[in-house]
């Protein structure tokens, strides 16, 4: 090539920026060849979602807390997500706290993801009674997502950015949901009550994640369910069961809440039964189907030759459906049984996998709710308690929870989880507002749990689901625990109301010294 024409390119002169990129292109080009490998300059991966919530390494989920209308993903929350973005839009700056919703809101368990819409849905709706149907009481009350991931993989994360909004211009002051009694939730709870955030758990019903006489490990904790102690000595109540004739069958994992503290409390109850449980161990993700299918065939065959007529069942939902469907082919057909469990039960009503065959023949099957829209209304033979809860109260959860949804298209309520996590929020609420001094705009965030032992008598919650008095621990006393059936078609009936102490409490609501 002539000197004239490589002239130019020897006399260009270049920038800085331009040097070292040509030495990183040099480098690599260098590398390339030796047989090293390429070098190449990449940007870092965006993995965020939303404002508040991303997609953790190796993760496809986005976790985090969002309170602008974010779905995570999933579609069935997409409406509700908008709505609390609307909601929250209208607060002034400085007269709101914040409450968290926290859930596994990207579950892939179909009946956690029923039980998740519909307590996201609860919680909008008593949002709404409390920034609009409460005599103009303050501070208003801003609701966020917080979402725990599949299994609650992702708490830590997401509970460590809870915390830090407690500290910040969103004025975070307490947490609802908590809606499984898992390893994952107790550590969650552990985490925020040592952060001396409030926490009011909507369906966690294991002893152990609770506070009590022999110490309170989760200082600011408040339940609005029964525990497990509570629903079995219920349903001994309402059951009556004859001991000679009663069987247990249990999950043998140790470490699931729920089931752990659901089987010694049937033990107690079942003390004098002449036989050892019938045992199956369900999969470390009890969502799973598992292999227990195969051992629940060979465990009806067991029961057929026992004289049992009433079995307790200790264990998860998916495992509590293919017991169901197995008893439902058990070779003593012209025997009657009466299969009874705990909250988990509600789950059923929306399993398509359940065989409503099974419940056609002489198998009866109930279990202990936590709520149930038929509960708190008259039926045919059937008066409403005087004292517990009321029918004034529902009917105001009703009219709250028809402005979530269109007319044609009404929040499911047959599993009671709507119910519950409405009396979640609005006993959160409850405390916010008697714990905000006259003349503040907001409470401390420490003062919030602190009100829990004074949330009885007259300063009950009057809630759908039932009253809410808590004893010094934050647990509800005497709550109501409404006992439903799997009807033949597969649907929820409400049968009768039990209660823990085997009647009503009084009309002052008030807990007994325990001695």
């Amino acid at each position: 090539m002539p000197d004239r024409l490589l002239d130019p390119l020897r006399r260009r002169v270049r920038t800085p920026r331009q040097k070292l990129v040509a030495s990183v292109v040099a480098a690599a080009f260098v590398l390339g060849a030796g047989g090293y490998g390429v070098v190449r300059l990449t940007t870092p991966e965006d993995r965020s979602c939303a404002p508040g919530v991303a997609r953790p390494v190796g993760s496809s989920e986005c976790v985090g807390v969002n309170g602008d209308g974010h779905d995570f993903g999933v579609a069935e929350l997409r409406e509700v997500a908008g709505a609390i973005r609307a909601e929250n839009a209208t607060l002034k700056s400085g007269e709101y706290v914040t409450v968290a919703v926290l859930l596994p809101l990207t579950s892939a368990d179909g009946g956690m993801r029923n039980k998740v819409l519909h307590e996201v849905q609860g919680a909008y709706a008593a949002q709404l009674r409390a920034n609009h149907e409460s005599n103009g009481q303050r501070p208003t009350i801003r609701l966020v997502l917080a979402n725990t991931g599949r299994g609650n993989a992702h708490w830590s994360a997401t509970v460590d950015q809870v915390v830090a909004l407690a500290g910040g211009p969103e004025r975070l002051r307490a947490v609802s949901g908590i809606a499984t009694s898992s390893t994952e939730m107790r550590q969650a709870v552990t985490v925020l009550t040592k952060a001396r955030i409030a926490v009011v758990g909507t369906t966690i019903t294991a002893d152990d994640i609770a506070n009590g006489p022999a110490g309170k490990p989760f200082p600011g904790l408040a339940r609005v369910s029964p525990t497990n102690s509570d629903e079995a000595r219920a349903l001994a109540h309402f059951g009556r069961v004859e001991a000679a004739k009663a069987l247990l069958v249990q999950d043998t994992r140790s470490g699931d809440h729920y089931v752990d503290t659901l089987k010694a409390a049937f033990a107690t109850s079942l003390k004098d039964a002449p036989l050892e449980p019938l045992e199956f161990t369900a999969a470390s993700d009890p969502t799973q189907e598992g292999t227990t299918a195969n051992t629940f065939r060979n465990i009806t065959h067991i029961i057929c030759d026992t004289r049992t007529d009433t079995v307790f069942f200790a264990g998860r939902h998916t495992q509590l459906r293919q017991f169901i469907n197995a008893l439902g082919d058990r070779g003593c057909a012209d025997r009657a049984f009466t299969v009874l469990t705990g909250d988990e039960g509600s789950y059923l009503g929306a399993d398509a996998k359940l065989d409503k065959n099974a419940l056609k023949g002489k198998l009866t099957v109930r279990y202990a709710a936590l709520a149930h829209p038929d509960a708190w209304l008259p039926g045919p033979g059937r008066k409403v308690p005087a004292t517990g809860g009321s029918t004034r109260a529902y009917e105001d959860f009703v009219r709250d929870i028809a402005k979530v949804t269109p007319k044609d298209r009404p929040v499911a309520l047959a599993d009671g989880q709507a119910i519950i996590a409405y009396d979640a929020m609005t006993t959160a609420v409850h405390a916010i507002r008697q714990a905000t001094p006259d003349g503040a705009a907001y409470p401390a965030k420490e003062d919030v749990g602190n009100q829990w032992p004074q949330v009885k008598g007259s300063l009950r919650v009057t809630g759908a689901s039932g009253w809410i008095c808590l004893d010094n621990y934050g647990n509800p006393y005497n709550k109501a625990v409404p006992i439903v059936q799997l009807a033949p078609d597969g649907t929820q009936r409400f049968v009768q109301m039990a209660w823990p102490e085997g009647r009503p409490p009084t009309g002052t609501c008030l807990p007994p010294k325990r001695g």
